[in-house]
């Protein structure tokens, strides 16, 4: 749904329509498409007398089984010409045409579906007339309506039933690169951000990577902007397209006249809410931008319009939109706002409104920018990937701020850091290096040191939970000095321990007393011989015990 109605009276206004009727982001290709087939096998849930009047009502080739709560035995049979299945709690999973549902009683777990005569293998619809519904995620999956004891949306959904039987397909809206994912290294969790935010409940831990439903995802996209390393994206548009037809919506709006225009991001939902009159007094310089959902607008896209020329970006939210996006865009929020505060930017030229609880006016929306990020605007086109987008967006702005903070604190989860080394505890065993998925962390190719390339770290905390000795700690900040942060830096190093036999560095002094204490009561390191060879290199070291084992046949 289209914001329209939008004023024209001025030059900002008639510059923004000149630039709107040029915005094509409906032309977006998905990664590909998820089909689904309904057979139209319909679960009705809820209290008896109101499931079985329901599925009464259902039209067309939409067959019903009731599913009745209740705290009695388990039994099922026909009840006014119903198949119906009472007792027991109900576990549902799937999304259309393959929802699996089992009854649970006690200890014991049943398919539902086969308890009825004639059996049904997976239910293609569930009804969830229950007041609290049995799945509980904000995405519901597709084929699961839970229209409570609402009775305007049973209507909607009676109405809805018949026309959901036959062949369906929505687009795969994201991509997913386990090779920089973040989620895990040699057993040890990291990141989780995209688990946590995802609103449908479509994405689980797969050991070292993550797993995504497709028949789950419904596009919220902010699994996307929470990832920090760019690992998964959104693919309906992707970042990369929709900043192309964002630089070209505010060069077009410029050309035509318009002068420091702000973008205000909605999607479906929030426009529902944005009621007419509001629309029709939208301040003139405000352009808004329809996506598929706000929560796939995040940070690089933000700053990198502020790069482009945007005065200011808004997120138009609802009381519908999901809690896991607000939670996962406010504190994305936070990270950019402390950002540009630090660059002695307005930290209010980006922000996330609520249509339902009061007018855009009074959000600051219609309000200019006290100190507004207003440059020559960037015309490179946006690199494919995340990192990159957002390395370009913050030189072309830093370029422009007046002298500020060498670095600012940032709060824990954002995605830029150092990673600060114990000095006295770290043996440069390497863990961190070998569990770093960004390369934030090297080895000293040679020499004993530990080197850090701050730009490249994404705060995930793999080298943090694998290192054993409890000597590495996250420091979430941003740093403004730029050869600062792309500068890879000595971490730790140490003087390398040589071979006693044939002068190669091998180890570290720490790292040789580690083991030297380690193995002082081991049997097998008892004579001086055994003691000496761990001061030497791992070829030394062999060819000694052969030498031993050689003298002792003699």
């Amino acid at each position: 749904m289209k914001i329209t109605d939008l004023p024209e009276s001025g030059p900002d206004g008639r510059a923004r329509a000149a630039a709107l009727a040029g915005l094509r982001l409906d032309e977006a290709e998905p990664a590909g498409i998820v089909g689904f087939i309904s057979h139209g096998r319909c679960l009705v849930v809820g209290e008896e007398r109101e499931a079985l009047d329901f599925a009464r009502r259902v039209t067309g080739e939409i067959e019903c089984v009731v599913a009745a709560g209740s705290d009695g035995r388990v039994e099922a049979g026909i009840v006014e010409g119903i198949r119906t299945v009472r007792g027991g709690r109900l576990s549902i999973a799937g999304a259309l045409g393959d929802f699996e549902v089992r009854l649970v009683s006690g200890n014991e777990q049943r398919l539902l579906g086969q308890m009825v005569a004639p059996p049904v293998e997976r239910f293609d619809l569930v009804v969830d007339l229950g007041r609290t519904p049995v799945l509980q995620q904000a995405m519901k999956p597709l084929g699961y309506y839970s229209p409570g004891a609402d009775e305007s949306l049973r209507e909607q959904v009676l109405a809805t039933l018949p026309e959901m039987r036959g062949e369906f397909e929505k687009p795969k809206y994201f991509n997913y690169n386990p090779e920089i994912c973040a989620h895990g290294r040699n057993g040890k969790q990291g990141c989780t951000r995209c688990i946590e935010a995802c609103p449908a409940e479509a994405i689980v831990s797969a050991g070292e990577t993550v797993r995504v439903n497709p028949y789950l995802c419904q596009g919220g996209g902010v699994c996307a902007t929470a990832c920090p390393s760019g690992a998964m994206t959104y693919a309906f548009p992707m970042a990369r397209d929709l900043l192309d037809a964002l630089r070209k919506l505010l060069g077009d709006y410029r050309a035509a006249g318009g002068a420091a225009g702000a973008l205000l991001f909605y999607d479906g939902a929030s426009a529902d809410g944005l009621a007419a009159d509001l629309a029709a007094s939208m301040p003139e310089h405000v352009l808004p931008v329809e996506v598929e959902e706000i929560g796939s607008v995040g940070m690089d896209v933000w700053l990198t319009c502020l790069a482009y020329g945007a005065e200011a970006v808004w997120l138009l939210s609802c009381d519908r939109t999901p809690p896991q996006v607000l939670e996962a865009l406010q504190d994305q929020l936070l990270t950019a706002r402390t950002i540009l505060a630090g660059m002695g930017f307005d930290e209010h030229c980006v922000g996330l409104v609520n249509v339902d609880q009061t007018e855009l006016a009074s959000q600051g929306v219609a309000a200019r920018a006290q100190n507004p990020v207003r440059t020559p605007a960037a015309f490179a086109a946006p690199p494919a990937d995340k990192r990159g987008t957002l390395r370009l967006a913050l030189q072309h702005l830093q370029a422009q701020a007046s002298p500020g903070r060498r670095s600012v604190s940032l709060p824990a989860g954002a995605p830029f850091g150092e990673v600060r080394v114990d000095a006295a505890a770290c043996t440069l065993c390497m863990g961190c290096v070998s569990a770093c998925p960004t390369h934030a962390l090297q080895d000293g190719r040679g020499l004993p040191q530990l080197n850090f390339r701050e730009w490249n770290c994404v705060q995930c905390g793999l080298c943090e939970r694998t290192c054993p000795e409890d000597a590495v700690r996250l420091h979430p900040r941003f740093v403004y000095d730029v050869e600062f942060r792309e500068r890879p830096r000595v971490l730790h190093e140490e003087q390398p321990v040589c071979c006693v036999a044939c002068g190669k560095p091998f180890t570290t002094r720490s790292m040789l007393e580690k083991v030297s204490r380690k193995l002082e009561g081991h049997w097998m390191f008892q004579d001086e011989a055994a003691r000496r060879r761990l001061q030497m290199c791992e070829d030394c070291r062999v060819r000694d015990m052969f030498a031993a084992e050689a003298r002792k046949d003699r």
